[in-house]
């Protein structure tokens, strides 16, 4: 056990979005000489989907790698407990920060909770209504759980107080993290217009009818307009035979950094996604976007107009894209926040968590 680790707090991370909050969130942190360090479960341990993230946002190495892979849900999510709980038990912090919706932010709000230290969960309050995805059960838990509850949204907010919880309102970390990033930093080797693409939802790739419909679309899209598509490494195992379709226009490519998705997502003429976060850049960037879900955690993206549901038929998406390509994007209303979520949150655990 240490006794130093009773002044700090945890962050619990594993997947790509969690970098990308983190790095703002430990900025503030640092800005306010908030001790802290960072549990990496290796959910995400894929070098293009890990370590590239750690380094393209200036992340040092986290302070634990657990090193827990793919796996099941059951057996992914008890590896990072146990795992999780060996590490609290030496450190004794005293609070545990979780991020989204992952088997990372289930385990870790459930590992503090049942050692009896505070967690507070950024990103609280986000329901998509489905509870068919393994994302909304992990955030519901996450919410009951928590002590804190740092909201991204007003709707966040409301949602929350029906379910008996009080949320504090502080926008997104992930709109910190878009503004942190310099012009400069925003490249890609395409030029002219494209259509990006980003599939790794269970509901979309654990259906292999499913998939093959996306695939169909995409297929259909690329004809009129090129297809980029950074291939998640879970998709990319599961359907290497259909993405070396010689018949395809889609280029198929590894995922890509940080910077350089987002630079692609502003250029592009349309996002097509399962992807909660990549909504959300798209409409902060203002990129039209096509969902391929029955619902949305960001439905205020689709009430802007700015993001299509749509369901995985080839028609359906291939219309929708076509349509959503003229359009243009305007911004009148962020409900995303200022852009100070992440000093909002520092400075609440500075406040009231002594």
């Amino acid at each position: 056990m240490n006794p130093e680790g009773i002044n700090i707090i945890l962050h619990i991370v594993g997947a790509r979005p969690q970098f990308i909050k983190l790095a703002p969130v430990v900025q503030a942190f640092q800005d306010l000489s908030i001790p802290y360090k960072v549990l990496h479960t290796g959910q995400h341990y894929d070098y293009t989907m890990s370590d590239l993230h750690f380094d393209s946002l200036g992340l040092k190495a986290p302070d634990y790698h657990l090193g827990i892979t793919s796996d099941s849900h059951a057996r992914q999510t008890a590896l990072m407990l146990q795992g999780i709980e060996d590490v609290l038990i030496k450190e004794t912090p005293k609070m545990v920060l979780v991020y989204g919706d992952t088997n990372s932010t289930l385990a870790g709000a459930l590992a503090a909770v049942k050692l009896g230290i505070k967690v507070g969960h950024v990103e609280a309050g986000v329901r998509s209504y489905d509870r068919k995805m393994p994302e909304e059960i992990n955030r519901i838990v996450a919410d009951h759980v928590s002590n804190h509850h740092f909201c991204p949204t007003r709707n966040a907010v409301n949602i929350l107080k029906t379910e008996g919880i009080e949320g504090i309102l502080t926008g997104d970390v992930m709109y910190d993290a878009l503004l942190r990033v310099r012009q400069e930093d925003l490249k890609h080797p395409y030029t002219g217009d494209y259509v990006l693409v980003t599939i790794h939802r269970a509901e979309n790739t654990d259906n292999q009818e499913k998939f093959l419909a996306i695939w169909e679309a995409l297929k259909r899209i690329s004809r009129r307009i090129p297809v980029i598509f950074p291939v998640h490494p879970r998709t990319r195992n599961k359907f290497a035979h259909v993405l070396a379709d010689t018949g395809s226009h889609v280029d198929v490519i590894d995922p890509v950094s940080y910077f350089t998705m987002l630079a692609m997502i502003r250029d592009t003429r349309c996002m097509i996604t399962d992807s909660g976060g990549v909504q959300k850049e798209a409409f902060l960037l203002g990129a039209p976007c096509v969902t391929i879900r029955d619902t949305t955690e960001w439905p205020e993206t689709v009430h802007s107009g700015a993001n299509r549901l749509v369901a995985t038929d080839p028609d359906t998406i291939v219309n929708a894209v076509l349509t959503m390509m003229d359009m243009k994007v305007i911004n009148t209303n962020n409900p995303f926040g200022d852009g100070h979520a992440s000093r909002k949150i520092a400075e609440f655990i500075k406040d009231h968590c002594p």
